[in-house]
């Protein structure tokens, strides 16, 4: 008997964009879907059309949508319905497309009688039958652990390493912004052909604040979340203080919390580099770019779809 596989592709609200540009990439159109969020705050899905022996793909990122219609939460529990209605209506694969990974840091306990909350929501989409997971540049690579199915773990460093090159002085350094995330700032660094230099923004002593040589020089701060600004802020109040002649930023998620982009836009950034998995909201600064990762995550579901190699998008390099 013949069979042709069909490629479905469905965006929950809070990706609507980047799905578009994913389809746009792979050649289909988004699906209908019927979203719904009731004034008692329940969540309703529906496909409009049959999704029957398809490969299921569902764009959404676990975040807040920047216009208010939905919390981190309620994209949640969306893709949870999205995934189970799915699964209902006898689709063959379904695939969680989730360029970022809400609850990610929240990967560990830190404190007695904490949940550790990555691994409570990889059980919630396996407890709905999500049959493969897609993201983008977890926390931690360890937390693809707590899911049962099997997890693409893709990293966008490589395109925004590209966009950094772009005009890069010959005295850039890569600044990890804390211990944390020296072994991030290694591999970008390693990217770049540049040194390294490491922040310890809780030392006492200024001088100390430094671990490595950014005098006179151009620092990149490297970091995968932007969400308060603290941390880049300690950093470039170090980078100022170790006389750094000029600053630019890295992030992968820009998840940007109320009132972050106001106070990076007071830090006096050169250049703040970022990606698509959460939308920007308006009035960004000229010195945000924004890489996309929809090449990414195309070529990455293509590669699914047809059961090709993953690991070949990157060379084996994706983490």
């Amino acid at each position: 008997m013949d069979y042709d596989k069909r490629l479905m592709l469905f965006a929950g609200r809070s990706s609507t964009a980047l799905a578009g540009s994913i389809a746009d990439l792979l050649g289909v159109e988004a699906g209908p879907v019927d979203l719904q969020t009731y004034a008692s705050g329940e969540m309703y899905c529906r496909y409009e059309e049959s999704v029957r022996g398809a490969d299921v793909f569902l764009i959404q990122s676990l975040a807040s949508t920047r216009d208010g219609t939905l919390s981190l939460n309620d994209a949640l529990m969306e893709l949870v319905l999205l995934v189970d209605a799915a699964v209902g209506a006898s689709a063959h694969r379904v695939i969680a497309v989730i360029p970022w990974f809400g609850y990610s840091r929240q990967d560990m306990k830190s404190r007695l009688r904490e949940p550790i909350s990555a691994r409570a929501v990889a059980r919630m989409l396996e407890s709905v039958g999500v049959d493969r997971v897609l993201t983008v540049d977890l926390h931690t690579g360890q937390a693809q652990g707590f899911f049962r199915v099997p997890v693409d773990h893709m990293t966008a460093m490589h395109a925004l390493a590209d966009a950094a090159r772009e005009g890069l002085p010959s005295d850039a350094v890569v600044v990890a912004p804390d211990a944390g995330r020296v072994k991030l700032a290694k591999k970008f660094s390693t990217l770049l052909g540049a040194e390294l230099a490491i922040l310890d923004p809780e030392a006492d002593n200024p001088k100390h604040r430094v671990i490595g040589e950014v005098s006179g020089r151009c620092a990149i701060v490297v970091d995968d979340i932007l969400d308060t600004g603290r941390t880049l802020g300690a950093a470039v109040r170090a980078l100022r203080d170790g006389e750094a002649r000029a600053i630019r930023a890295v992030a992968m998620h820009p998840v940007l919390s109320p009132g972050t982009l106001d106070a990076v836009a007071e830090l006096g950034l050169d250049e703040l580099l970022v990606t698509d998995t959460v939308p920007l909201p308006a009035g960004a600064p000229p010195i945000v770019r924004v890489v996309s990762c929809a090449d990414l995550l195309a070529d990455t579901i293509h590669r699914i779809f047809t059961d090709d190699s993953v690991a070949e998008a990157f060379g084996g390099d994706n983490i």
